[in-house]
Order: structure tokens, then C-alpha cells, then sequence
């Protein structure tokens, strides 16, 4: 993972051991402590030091459930009297170190309140909750919307290699699933991704069978297909989250006897192939002198080789 996060540095600066003032913060960050302490405050609601005493306070109590004696707590929190440390850690818990819990704990049993969700992190972290409470199906959505935006990155990649080579077996005999038969190409790990939207969405709305899956068309043409049916197999996620309706079954009478499928298992099923395809594609693509990776910014021209981390591509696309 790249990139440079600005705010991590300057929490960095807060939080390093030797920082134990402001000047000291606001060197580390090579920043005066007016600039250093006015961006702090800004981007976390939070003065500099205020925030290094909560954490601190917040690492203490962790510390004392995992067995710390108030002392050793005490001056690892930067206080210079185990008395000063004992006033401020029972002003922020409402009881003394001396009584706090004992033992393993949810990760959050010892934070604080916090104007900007920045917490310690054991061992030596830092949690920051999201802004709003995310759901099981918001992660469904990244993992889905990453999945298309993928493969159409791929498609693109494919369209700057000769015929012979997008064609060309390069894992002789590979097959995924016995079904979509042998796979050992750009050109059929890419149709098969696109095409495997199209055959399921065949089936959850009673739309003609597309064919069986193949490795027959270029990318350009590749590409038209998969705007064409992303939109659409979008809209049948997004219509079954809203409904809750993981859990129904559709009667695919395509199937030759027909066959019936848990709606959830078929979104599984879709991702769980789709990243060894990706994978493969991005491997072979590679292999083919491709420099694959994702643009910084529409239209610009690609990174350096990425591996298509969904994490990467959420720091990307992320509102």
C-alpha cells in the first residue's frame, strides 16, 4: 500500500513516545506549533494534546486489564507522579486505576469519549471509527462494485495486447468450474467474468440463456458487454439488499433439469470466481508485458503494478 495520509502523520507526531509537548509534536511534524496545533484541531475537533492525554489515558486503561500495575501505567502514560495519573484517570473512567477491569476486554471497553472517533488501538495503533455505522450490506455493495470496476479495468488492460497474445493458453487445462470449461487465457478468464453476470441475470429475470460461456470476443467488444450488463446486474443487488431477500431461492429453468439457487449463494458464488479470475487475468496480463494497475485519476495514465486490492480502490473511490 502507497500513498502519503498527511493526517497520519501528524497523529503520528501526537502520539510518538518522545513527543511529550507541543513544540516536541509539532517538530516532529515539521510544522510550528501554531500551524501544527490550528490543523489538529481542524481536521479532528480535538487540540493536539488534549487528544495525546485521552489516548494515553485510553492505552492506560488497556494496560491495567492486561495485568500493568498503576505505576508502570502511570509513567508509560507520561505522568510524573503515579498521584497525578490516578486524579486525571478518575476524572475521565469515574473510578480509580486501581479498580479497573481486569482481564481480556472488547476492543472498545477502554476508549473514551472522543469528538473525532480517534482511539487507542492495543498494541500500539490506532482505531478511528467511520463517520457514519456501516452494514454487512455496505460491504456487500464494496465488494460487488469493486468487482465490476475491476474486471472493466481489466478489459481496458486487454485492449493493448496483440490477438495472438490475448488469445493465446497460457495455463494450459486450467478450469475453474466444469461447466464454463477450460480457461487458460486472457481472453476466456475475461469473457467468462463478464459472461458469468450475464448468465445469472438470465436466470433471476427470466431472460433468454446467453450461451454457454466462451472466450469468443475481443476486448472491444468484451467491453461493450460489460457496460451493458453491469448497470443491470447493480440494479439486481442493489433491489435485493433493499428487500432483504438474501435468503429467497430462484427456480432456474435454463438448467437442463432445472435447479433452484439461494439468491445469497449466487452473489457468492459470483464473487468467489470472479476474484480468481481477476487474479489469473492480472497475473497472465502481467505476464504479457501489461503494466497493470489502476490510474490515480480519470484518464490518467496507469500506476505501477497493483494487485487490485479492494482497499486500494476504496482510498480511490471512496466519497
Amino acid at each position: 500500500m502507497t500513498g502519503r495520509d498527511r493526517l497520519r502523520e501528524l497523529l503520528d507526531a501526537v502520539l510518538d513516545e518522545e513527543h511529550r509537548s507541543l513544540a516536541a509534536m509539532a517538530d516532529g511534524a515539521y510544522s510550528s506549533p501554531f500551524h501544527f496545533s490550528r490543523r489538529l484541531a481542524r481536521d479532528t475537533g480535538e487540540p493536539p494534546v488534549q487528544m495525546r492525554r485521552r489516548v494515553a489515558l485510553e492505552r492506560a486503561a488497556w494496560q491495567l486489564a492486561h495485568g500493568a500495575s498503576v505505576t508502570d501505567a502511570a509513567f508509560a502514560a507520561g505522568y510524573g507522579s503515579v498521584e497525578g495519573f490516578a486524579r486525571a484517570f478518575g476524572r475521565a473512567y469515574g473510578y480509580p486505576p486501581s479498580a479497573a477491569p481486569a482481564g481480556p476486554t472488547p476492543g472498545s471497553a477502554h476508549w473514551l469519549p472522543a469528538p473525532n472517533g480517534i482511539h487507542f488501538h492495543a498494541p500500539d495503533g490506532l482505531w478511528i471509527e467511520g463517520s457514519a455505522q456501516a452494514s454487512a450490506g455496505e460491504v456487500t455493495a464494496l465488494l460487488v462494485h469493486h468487482d465490476v470496476h475491476d474486471v472493466g479495468t481489466l478489459v481496458e488492460l486487454a485492449k493493448g495486447l496483440e490477438p495472438a497474445e490475448y488469445v493465446r493458453e497460457r495455463i494450459p487445462g486450467l478450469t475453474l468450474l466444469e461447466w464454463a470449461g477450460p480457461e487458460g487465457s486472457i481472453a476466456a478468464l475475461l469473457n467468462r467474468s463478464v459472461g458469468t453476470y450475464e448468465i445469472w441475470l438470465a436466470s433471476v429475470e427470466g431472460a433468454d440463456h446467453p450461451g454457454r460461456l466462451s472466450d469468443d470476443d475481443d476486448p472491444v467488444a468484451l467491453a461493450a458487454r460489460l457496460d451493458s450488463v453491469v448497470p443491470r446486474w447493480l440494479a439486481f443487488v442493489s433491489d435485493v439488499e433493499r428487500r432483504r431477500a438474501w435468503g429467497d431461492r430462484v427456480v432456474d429453468a435454463l438448467c437442463d433439469p432445472p435447479e433452484s439457487f439461494v439468491l445469497g449463494s449466487v452473489l457468492a458464488h459470483v464473487l468467489t470466481y470472479s476474484a480468481q479470475r481477476r487474479g489469473l487475468a492480472r497475473t497472465l496480463l502481467r505476464q504479457a508485458g501489461v503494466a497493470v494497475g489502476e490510474p490515480v485519476r480519470p484518464g490518467g495514465p496507469p500506476d505501477p503494478v497493483r494487485d487490485g486490492d479492494p482497499i486500494e480502490w476504496l482510498r480511490r473511490h471512496a466519497p
